[in-house]
């Protein structure tokens, strides 16, 4: 008996070496597959740009019509220098994060909110369908007219370029929740706002963050069609002016600048995913 207690931790400090082993294998693992991924991309990007400055350095009608990747960073410089990249760039930005805020929180509350009935649900649904389906540009002389051509038309037109997505995602994530674990917990007493408040939610997490990274790219297209409509500055602005004059570098250069913004406000949502939903790590 006493033989055999020796050996039990023993037993267990081996398993538990073999078991950080595999999991520092598997991180290592990761971080390798990660930078072979992030490699490859910059050589793809690489080859892009390579083959677009070749195809345009000895045809002017090429380098017109689709302008060259030295004269778009050219335009970046020049936009930087002056000054006028980083105000059209923070301006775009804070119409899109307003709008991307307000939008996601009324459709995320919204679709929740309707797993507490489905009657309701299934009342409105057409009614958001409806609604979805109007291209948002038709919206934006109403909303121009309804909020001016200030800040205010702008985050309006980034709402709602959002809301209604929120609001599918959002209602998809609580209505999938297992009904299993909603009985159990109704076994248990749990109230219907309890089960709401510690399962529904929690659950809905992930289609709520799937619907988050989405809708940044609908909240960035609605401040933009926003400020084609009606504006003096902003990247729309400057995509918009720069068409009008027929400067197609400078209209890439813009839209490489709107691409950085949504890249950057995709990464805060999932470095927020990641803090709000640590066992997604995990995987």
């Amino acid at each position: 008996m006493d033989a055999s207690a020796r050996f039990i931790p023993t037993d267990t400090g081996a398993a538990d070496d073999h078991a950080a082993a595999r999991l520092a294998a598997h991180r290592r693992a990761r971080r390798r597959a990660t930078a072979l991924v992030l490699l490859s991309q910059i050589a793809l990007l690489a080859a892009f740009i390579g083959f677009w400055e070749y195809m345009t350095a000895f045809d002017r009608q090429a380098a017109f019509m689709f302008g060259s990747p030295s004269a778009i960073a050219g335009f970046l410089v020049t936009m930087a220098s002056d000054g006028s990249l980083w105000r059209d760039t923070y301006v775009t930005g804070v119409e899109t994060l307003l709008g991307f805020a307000v939008g996601n929180v009324i459709g995320t509350l919204i679709g929740l909110s309707l797993w507490y009935s489905r009657f309701v649900s299934r009342v409105i649904q057409p009614f958001v369908i409806a609604l979805g389906s109007i291209p948002i540009i038709a919206l934006a002389p109403i909303i121009i007219i309804w909020f001016g051509t200030g800040l205010m038309s702008k985050i309006a037109m980034s709402t709602l370029s959002v809301v209604i997505v929120a609001l599918v995602t959002s209602y998809k994530g609580a209505i999938g929740v297992d009904e299993d674990q909603i009985n159990l917990m109704r076994t248990l007493g749990a109230s219907k706002f309890q089960i709401f408040r510690k399962l529904v939610v929690p659950a809905s997490l992930t289609d709520i963050f799937a619907g988050l990274k989405l809708t940044v790219g609908f909240a960035l297209i609605g401040a933009i069609v926003g400020e084609f409509m009606s504006s003096s500055e902003g990247l729309g602005h400057a995509i918009f002016k720069a068409g009008s004059l027929y400067i197609i570098p400078k209209v890439f250069a813009a839209l490489v600048a709107t691409i950085a913004l949504a890249l950057l406000l995709t990464f805060l949502v999932g470095k927020v995913e990641k803090r709000l939903m640590p066992w997604r790590r995990l995987g």
